[in-house]
């Protein structure tokens, strides 16, 4: 696992840091939003600018839930814990999606329907459209970190930004970086519906406009449950990271062959490795065991593997060939 493990150790530090800057600056940038939006809401009445307060605001207590899954997920491992805490990121990852469906995408929907049979009295629209650009701003603003760093994590691991976020362990950029995005498009979808109103006087646009938000939050919430779900049932990690881990062990000199090799994500940027190998020689039972625990020490070193457990393999268990079907399916995506 060298090569890889070494990259995923030597940026695991930096990610850690700059996740807490990302979901620091999209909290700020959200408050400020969430704040401005509901004051322009009570002048306006629109009911796109109820839809984009109460984004914002389910927004702004997500990037709490965020933090507190920065906080937790760093706690070392201790014998209540043998894995760590890592997926504590996960749940409270998965709090604050739940948060994004029912306050933000329900209420936003809602809203919008109940509004369908009210015409809106006609208002100035100049503190709509004032607070929806400086929105747009701050949102903007808080996407660029979230991308910024998105950008520079997949080009070091040769992937494709949206690949990126689908994929990784880290739950509080994928979430930052899908909720600025919804935003920002919100804020447009938002845009639009007030502007049709104002030029048709037919509030139906406007109501139209907060459902659409409102579908585009659970389209987003529902997205970042799905992940979340994935890394706390056991999510298994990259081919090429799991053929690292091969390629590691069978070169390291202690083992004869490899039999079974799984590793999953036990938190952001954590793994748990598990394997079955026939070790060289002909040793002892007791040396033999204590030649695994050493070979699974050493595997431990790596700051990308929590814990490693290797057993000796069943003398009839087939040789693990990593180019053939057994590594598909038990690397995953």
């Amino acid at each position: 696992m060298a090569d890889t493990a070494k990259n995923e150790q030597g940026e695991q530090g930096q990610q850690g840091g700059e996740s807490l800057v990302t979901v620091i600056v999209a909290l700020v940038a959200n408050a400020l939003i969430a704040l401005a939006k509901s004051i322009v809401a009570v002048i306006t009445g629109s009911a796109s600018m109820v839809a984009e307060a109460a984004h914002s605001w389910a927004d702004s207590g997500n990037e709490i839930f965020l933090l507190i899954a920065e906080r937790r997920a760093g706690k070392p491992r201790d014998a209540s814990h043998p894995f760590g805490y890592g997926r504590e990121a996960y749940v409270w990852s998965m709090f604050a999606a739940f948060g994004l469906f029912g306050a933000g995408a329900v209420v936003s929907v809602w809203h919008g329907i109940t509004a369908l049979g009210h015409e809106e009295p006609e208002t100035s629209y100049f503190w709509a459209y004032a607070v929806l650009a400086i929105a747009f701003v701050l949102e903007g603003a808080s996407f660029f970190q979230a991308s910024r760093q998105t950008r520079a994590e997949a080009r070091r691991r040769g992937l494709h930004p949206l690949r990126f976020v689908a994929n990784t362990s880290n739950p509080t950029l994928r979430a930052v970086f899908a909720e600025d995005a919804a935003a920002l498009v919100g804020l447009v979808i938002a845009g639009l519906g007030i502007f049709l109103h104002q030029v048709t006087g037919n509030a139906v646009f406007d109501a139209i406009g907060s459902i659409l938000v409102g579908l585009l939050l659970g389209v987003v919430a529902i997205f970042l449950i799905g992940r979340n779900r994935d890394f706390l049932v056991g999510q298994s990690v990259r081919p090429e990271l799991w053929r690292q881990a091969y390629d590691d062990l069978q070169g390291s000199g202690e083992v004869e062959r490899v039999t079974f090799l799984h590793l999953e994500f036990v938190g952001p940027g954590r793994v748990f490795l598990v394997a079955a190998v026939d070790l060289t020689g002909d040793d002892s039972e007791t040396t033999v065991a204590n030649r695994l625990a050493a070979l699974g020490h050493r595997i431990e070193q790596h700051e990308l593997v929590e814990l490693a457990m290797i057993t000796l393999s069943k003398t009839d268990a087939p040789t693990l060939e990593p180019d053939g079907p057994a590594p598909a399916r038990l690397a995953g995506r």
